[in-house]
């Protein structure tokens, strides 16, 4: 990663921080860019005159907010770098910067891998009456996406997504694709996305019937695989820190469902489940954690709610339940499931287990709207 080229917007803050005569400012940033965080200090405080600390927690997002514990510190700014704002009362003055990255990359290396995704979205249009025709049967095999839902399409637009650094490059990439024959949908989601195209690992409510396929400008698995849980549609990725292109492929989704599967089966049998709350304010899902234990009690099992900041197994493993269910961040129980030495599940995959809710009918990914 570049940093040389990715503007990080200090200016607009020590503005902000002027403007207002604030004299102590916390600065909380992701962890990619920790190493960065000394010497944006020593900007803001030469530029502006105020003292900052440093959040140095680990920070996963505009979820994960330190405003209480700042606040008791006597901080009468926070500046939040690297992510969006949400749709969450952070109680006190926020600055946010959505940092951003001026690499462009090429189309070329990706261009294979869009065409045939193309191919097969157009392969699951099919048009209202001929659906009325078609036994469930037939139907079912024609619509079944990669995570193993009936999703009919209206449409195979490509859908165009990013994350934050990147978003200011889709209304160009919107226009070289268009100029490629693809037709071309940049979403819009919901109130917890400040920007269109943009996807969270916790929210991906910009899809529609209407797109058959995506591609994503940005590094990692972390938000792709959230994608194609989500949608179970065919998704290309294109790294503009690299100019690498890829694909998240169906095989890969498979591997995750057998591990997810695996997991249920696990939790067959348990009957202690330790429930957990997360207690960032972009995480708290109280009533749903409630539920659950309601749910447990309901099949004759036992729930204990255990409210966390910060989620990791040696702060949960030692506790004497056979299984937990995780309400916190929906990417706890996805990316780190490894990790834990008991099964850690999604309330979702908590109804299978208890025959709530059916496998069959294709996987639900787990989201905070």
């Amino acid at each position: 990663m570049d940093l040389e080229r990715h503007n990080f917007q200090l200016d607009e803050l020590v503005e902000r921080i002027k403007a207002n005569d604030n004299r102590l400012v916390a600065l909380q940033v992701p962890e990619g860019l920790k190493m960065q965080a000394l010497g944006m200090m020593d900007s803001i405080e030469e530029e502006s005159g105020a003292k900052v600390i440093l959040a140095a927690d680990p920070c996963y997002g505009a979820c994960d907010l330190v405003h209480d514990k700042m606040r008791m510190m006597g901080v009468e700014l926070v500046a939040h770098m690297g992510h969006s704002q949400m749709n969450i009362d952070s109680g006190m003055p926020t600055h946010f910067i959505p940092v951003t990255y001026d690499g462009t990359p090429e189309l070329a290396a990706v261009l294979p891998i869009l065409e045939g995704h193309r191919t097969l979205a157009q392969s699951r249009l099919v048009s209202a009456n001929e659906r009325d025709e078609m036994n469930e049967e037939v139907a079912k095999e024609r619509f079944l996406d990669a995570v193993g839902r009936v999703a009919p399409l209206t449409g195979a637009k490509l859908g165009l997504v990013g994350s934050i650094q990147h978003l200011h490059l889709l209304e160009d990439f919107m226009h070289r694709l268009e100029e490629w024959g693809f037709e071309v949908e940049i979403p819009l989601g919901g109130d917890r996305l400040a920007f269109p195209g943009q996807v969270l690992g916790c929210n991906y409510s910009g899809d529609s019937p209407s797109i058959g396929h995506y591609l994503f400008l940005g590094s990692g698995d972390f938000h792709p695989i959230g994608l194609v849980l989500h949608t179970g549609k065919p998704l290309a990725m294109l790294n503009p820190y690299t100019g690498d292109a890829s694909e998240m492929s169906f095989e890969w989704v498979e591997r995750i469902l057998r591990q997810r599967f695996g997991l249920i089966m696990a939790v067959d049998e348990a009957i202690s489940f330790g429930i957990l709350i997360g207690e960032k304010p972009g995480q708290m899902r109280r009533n749903l954690a409630i539920r659950i234990k309601r749910l447990l009690e309901k099949h004759d099992r036992r729930g204990y709610m255990l409210a966390l900041d910060h989620v990791s197994p040696d702060l949960i493993d030692f506790y004497p339940v056979d299984a937990f269910v995780n309400t916190a961040c929906p990417r706890i129980a996805i990316d780190d499931s490894k990790r834990y030495s008991k099964p850690l599940i999604t309330p979702y995959e908590l109804e299978v287990a208890l025959g709530e809710n059916q496998w069959e009918s294709g996987y639900q990914f787990d989201e905070i709207p």
